[in-house]
């Protein structure tokens, strides 16, 4: 892969974070069916840029799985003591033992072991882990029964401080890369309640998290620092600066260009749903939307998302008004066709949910939708 002017190099496929966790999912019931029989596991290795959730994911799937996750971080391990442990004087003075190192799990499992950013280590201790990834086990200690390693590492050949790894280490593993997908994303956010601004930014920049600073770790960092600031564009100059202690240049920038366009107050889900009148909802997506050389109509997108990642996470079922205004919100002469039937699909998919079913039931809306699809 490669991003800016480096050419990185990754092992694996690239996925999105929903085909990593499923990805994880499996090599890992592959792995506890292995040690049930007495068969040797296969790590896994998530590649990929800094700050794109690398570590929070597999820490996710520990969660999701119910089982107890212990991280080290060998860039920090000075000695080979450090991974191997330290020799302790046993019978009387005749001999010594190792003491593995306190990290060491010592309850069988199930369990994950995260060697995070395992490339950052020095040479010689990625050497010395060569036996723990084909054995599960060094000369001084072994992992309990049940438990599996799973490792995150940067990619080569670019910009990262990086150790690389030969192929006798690379081929004791599965490898996969995570990409960026900001969907996701964003449907992440709004369960861990980023500031909503941020996340409109995020989905109509999604250029923007591609960065050496800029990453959606950092983003959330800055968005954390502007949530109480209710007035952004009245506080441009504490926002920038802000900004500017995470961030990239270019994506402050874009930043303050999207609050000076008054894109930071777009049209808010609740806002859709909650309307007693369509009429000035409509009319203020149709404002954002613009016309001509100034239409924007990835701005209608990230409203777009953002209302079906908020009927995602919700549970109750759509009230009559709810089901009226998302018709309306369908029937919006401002939607490009191929977004009106994205949406349509969204909203059917969350049917079992929400019961949007009522919402492509109305004949007209059905009528649009299926002239919509026709042309096509």
């Amino acid at each position: 892969m490669t991003a800016g002017a480096f050419a990185y190099v990754t092992y694996g496929t690239e996925c999105d974070p929903g085909e990593l966790v499923q990805f994880l999912d499996h090599a890992m019931t592959v792995n506890d069916r292995l040690a049930t029989e007495g068969r040797h596991q296969t790590p896994v290795c998530v590649w990929g840029r800094h700050g794109i959730g690398k570590t929070e994911i597999v820490e996710s799937v520990a969660a999701a799985r119910r089982v107890p996750l212990v991280s080290i971080a060998p860039a920090q391990f000075e000695e080979m003591g450090d991974l191997l442990g330290m020799p302790v004087v046993v019978d009387g003075g005749t001999a010594t033992r190792m003491a593995p190192p306190e990290w060491v799990p010592r309850q069988d499992g199930p369990g994950i072991l995260l060697i995070d950013d395992v490339n950052r280590a020095d040479d010689r201790i990625l050497r010395g882990m060569m036996q723990l990834l084909q054995r599960s086990a060094l000369t001084s200690w072994r992992l309990p029964a049940r438990w599996q390693i799973v490792l995150t590492a940067n990619p080569d050949g670019g910009d990262y401080s990086v150790t690389p790894m030969d192929d006798a280490m690379l081929t004791r593993m599965l490898h996969v890369t995570l990409r960026f997908e900001v969907k996701r994303w964003a449907r992440w956010a709004e369960a861990h309640d980023v500031d909503p601004r941020g996340i409109a930014f995020v989905l109509a920049y999604p250029e923007t998290v591609t960065g050496s600073r800029t990453t959606p770790r950092t983003l959330v960092q800055f968005f954390d620092r502007i949530r109480d600031i209710t007035d952004l564009r009245a506080n441009l100059g504490l926002v920038t600066m802000l900004g500017e202690a995470c961030l990239d240049s270019a994506t402050v920038s874009a930043f303050v260009a999207f609050v000076n366009r008054g894109l930071d107050v777009l049209v808010t889900p609740e806002e859709i749903l909650g309307a007693k009148q369509f009429g000035p909802v409509a009319a203020r997506l149709t404002e954002l939307a613009g016309q001509g050389a100034e239409r924007r109509v990835d701005i209608l997108a990230a409203v777009c998302t953002r209302l079906v990642n908020v009927l995602a996470a919700r549970r109750a079922k759509l009230t009559a008004t709810e089901v009226n205004n998302l018709r309306s919100m369908l029937r919006l002469d401002a939607l490009p066709e191929d977004m009106r039937l994205a949406l349509a699909q969204d909203l059917a998919m969350l049917d079992g949910t929400v019961g949007a079913s009522r919402v492509l039931s109305d004949p007209a809306t059905a009528r649009m939708l299926l002239m919509a699809g026709t042309m096509r």
